[in-house]
């Protein structure tokens, strides 16, 4: 009998009648079933939120903060509920990998990468606060700080995080939200339900209150709702699903990436030099993370860095899952993959781009092995900006390599995740800083897919969720 993933409505597991099949991404077979929640519960059960927080509120961060250091140990390492069953590590790659065509190596990567942000609570909480020494400004709502006043109040008494099923990494954005008081609610992706399951049954299991979580795998109606009932959300998809919520200040929305790659005028030359930091940013992680590289900005040599950069990727084959040297990940739904093919052969047919991997492949982008489809790497060398193909992601190592005059590199940057600048030239260093649409600047030769956890990655968690207000008291 297969394991059937209940809702957690406030922690409690309840059984809904309408359900889903988590299934293998090559057999089809059911590995799991997933109960689903409708409009109205989800209304309904989201009433006693503020109920709830005041409860979680009774908690200092401190005491959160052991307790999410207990958690990270038992997501790495513990037989966790799992339905009627227990799930151990092991057993969680193997079903993860099946269902989501992640490799079983990528898996456990992005399972040390969650625990390493739970186990490091306090450093992650100490970027988001921007150094604060200590909570007592959250936990009291005032402290005496370097001499003066301070004062923090929530914002939320819930917060809803509709979840994508790209890659499992993509929870670590929402673990602070429990350890900050904040209750938690969790629409997981379709295709991966499996990760933040586990990581609230350590949760749980490492002594955070059952009420801060709820668990509610849902349809789009659903996740509006959710949305709608929580004071704060926290939103991923493309740019379209996006669309509705990017000026609401209270939905925090993780879109497009369209992380890029500057090198200065200066060092251009040198580019050989900085390959392997193209090649990684390109295929970490399956190359599936909104901060792998999709552009990169070269004043000349766009020719030659992109055919060098192909010559290193396009080999790079479909493995089995299992296989630890596998670095494609499989597209769970092969339909996906299909039209993400199409629409690049869609853009190549436009005048000014080209697919340099192509003559270095000895079959189709394409591929299907063992049940599975995968895309193969993808580099365009384009020549302009304005191109389709120039400034677009797509969730397997692709992208494009454009020449742009050396005065309009950053200018031209537009809307970026994590932006990576190879330049010692202080005029272009202070143009990028002072981009507003760069979420995370790297200066100097470092992957995009780098991530220091003590500064915040996407948005600030904790500015989200509480607001500094002012506070006097006499002496």
């Amino acid at each position: 009998m297969r394991p059937h993933i209940p809702l957690l409505r406030f922690g409690r597991p309840y059984e809904s009648l309408a359900s889903s099949p988590v299934v293998d991404a090559a057999t089809g077979e059911p590995m799991a079933t997933l109960s689903l929640a409708n409009p109205g519960l989800i209304r309904h059960d989201l009433r006693r939120k503020e109920e709830v927080a005041r409860s979680l509120r009774r908690f200092t961060t401190e005491a959160l903060i052991d307790c999410c250091k207990r958690a990270a140990d038992l997501f790495m390492h513990g037989a966790l509920p799992f339905g009627e069953e227990t799930q151990g590590p092991d057993t969680y790659v193997e079903v993860l990998s099946r269902v989501s065509g992640l490799p079983h190596n990528l898996c456990r990567a992005n399972m040390e990468k969650i625990r390493y942000v739970m186990a490091n609570m306090a450093a992650v909480l100490g970027g988001l606060t921007r150094g604060l020494e200590t909570f007592e400004a959250v936990d009291r709502g005032m402290a005496d700080h370097h001499g003066g006043p301070l004062s923090y109040v929530p914002q939320a008494n819930a917060m809803a995080v509709i979840l994508p099923s790209n890659s499992p990494g993509v929870n670590s954005i929402w673990l602070p939200a429990p350890v900050l008081k904040t209750p938690t609610m969790l629409k997981p992706g379709r295709e991966e339900p499996l990760t933040p399951w586990r990581i609230v049954q350590a949760m749980i299991q490492g002594g955070i209150p059952e009420e801060a979580f709820g668990f509610y795998p849902t349809d789009h109606e659903g996740s509006d709702v959710l949305v709608q009932a929580c004071d704060r959300a926290i939103l991923f998809g493309d740019d379209s699903s996006m669309a509705r919520y990017a000026t609401d200040p209270c939905v925090q929305c993780h879109g497009t990436g369209r992380s890029k790659i500057i090198i200065g005028p200066d060092v251009i030359d040198d580019w050989q030099r900085y390959l392997d930091v193209i090649v990684t940013s390109l295929t970490a992680n399956g190359g599936r993370s909104c901060i792998n590289v999709s552009s990169v900005f070269v004043p000349k040599h766009a020719r030659a860095i992109a055919e060098a950069l192909a010559e290193r990727v396009a080999a790079i084959p479909p493995r089995a899952l299992d296989d630890d040297d596998a670095v494609l990940s499989a597209f769970a739904n092969p339909r996906v993959a299909e039209w993400v093919d199409q629409v690049i052969d869609r853009g190549l047919d436009v005048p000014g781009a080209c697919d340099v991997t192509a003559a270095r492949r000895s079959e189709t982008r394409l591929a299907r092995t063992g049940g599975l489809t995968f895309l193969r790497p993808t580099v365009v060398h384009c020549d302009r900006l304005d191109h389709p193909l120039a400034n677009t992601e797509f969730m397997f190592p692709f992208c494009s390599v454009v020449e742009i005059a050396p005065d309009a590199l950053v200018h031209s940057i537009g809307p970026t995740l994590v932006a990576t600048l190879i330049s010692d030239d202080a005029s272009i260093q202070a143009s990028l800083l002072q981009a507003p649409g760069v979420d995370r600047i790297n200066l100097g030769p470092m992957p995009t897919t780098q991530v220091h956890w003590d500064q915040p990655h996407e948005g600030n968690l904790f500015d989200f969720l509480y607001r500094r207000r002012a506070i006097q008291w006499t002496a």
